[in-house]
């Protein structure tokens, strides 16, 4: 791994990244102090004078180093980058969503078909009322949330409409991971979210799996490997019709989604017929 020292974080620029030779290793373990170290500085500084991508270590119990990584991240964000982030899930790749040439970004270095919609994610319920049509009682959007799902609303004139504009729907999520929730709530306003990997490649659970965007990546936030390693993603469910659900994609938590669903507040699978 190419780690060039910058203050309290880790930078990965183009040409250490395409030059093996020029890789030096630092351990996470041993952040704060390699940082501090002015020989590694200088090296760092010698190594990669254009410095691109910062690779931030997440602690696990988020408390360590948690304020220093989300301002630099937020940083990014509203300076109109794509960053990579660790979700309840899968790793995704994340930018402003009102910010419509950040939007684009993320569809130019995935070779995303411009016509697949993004989710937005937000840190708290209230914010989907802003951005969606919600036609589900509040009680559901509790039990659900924050969790692994993904639930598609009519969207609200609010959004950008750059984002998805052939649709009227847009997918929502909060996911649960505490990072996620801050980074949002920190913005001031809704991500675009998805998967962080080359369009029909497979999810990642681990930063090194989608180790080739890092250079077209303003931050990549390393919280380690993902929980679940079943690389499903988000269950996505469309619930923009009143007392209906449509699957969009299975995903990790399909059937206790739907038990929910059905079971606690009545709502039936939508078959599209009339």
């Amino acid at each position: 791994t190419c780690f060039c020292s910058v203050g309290n974080s880790f930078s990965v620029c183009n040409l250490c990244f395409m030059n093996p030779a020029r890789f030096f290793v630092v351990k996470s373990t041993s952040f704060r102090r390699a940082s501090g170290s002015a020989v590694v500085r200088r090296l760092g500084a010698k190594m990669c004078k254009e410095l691109k991508t910062k690779l931030l270590h997440l602690s696990p119990s988020l408390q360590t180093d948690a304020t220093e990584i989300l301002s630099c991240t937020v940083k990014a964000l509203k300076d109109g980058h794509v960053v990579a982030v660790p979700t309840d899930t899968i790793y995704g790749l994340a930018c402003l969503a009102q910010n419509s040439e950040a939007v684009q970004k993320i569809y130019n270095l995935k070779e995303r078909n411009g016509v697949k919609p993004l989710a937005i994610c937000v840190g708290e319920i209230q914010e989907i009322y802003k951005y969606c049509k919600v036609k589900v009682k509040g009680e559901l959007l509790d039990d659900l949330l924050p969790g692994p799902v993904t639930l598609v609303f009519e969207r609200s004139e609010a959004l950008n409409t750059n984002l998805n504009p052939f649709t009227s729907l847009v997918g929502v999520r909060i996911p649960n991971h505490a990072f996620m929730r801050r980074l949002c709530q920190m913005c001031g306003e809704p991500l675009a979210l998805t998967s962080a990997n080359i369009s029909s490649q497979t999810s990642t659970v681990e930063v090194q799996e989608f180790q080739e965007l890092w250079p077209k990546l303003a931050v990549v936030v390393d919280g380690g490997p993902i929980g679940d390693q079943s690389r499903l993603g988000s269950t996505v469910i469309d619930l923009s019709v009143l007392g209906k659900y449509r699957i969009i994609r299975p995903g990790c938590a399909l059937a206790s989604t739907l038990d929910l669903l059905e079971s606690k507040f009545g709502l039936s699978e939508d078959s599209g017929e009339e």
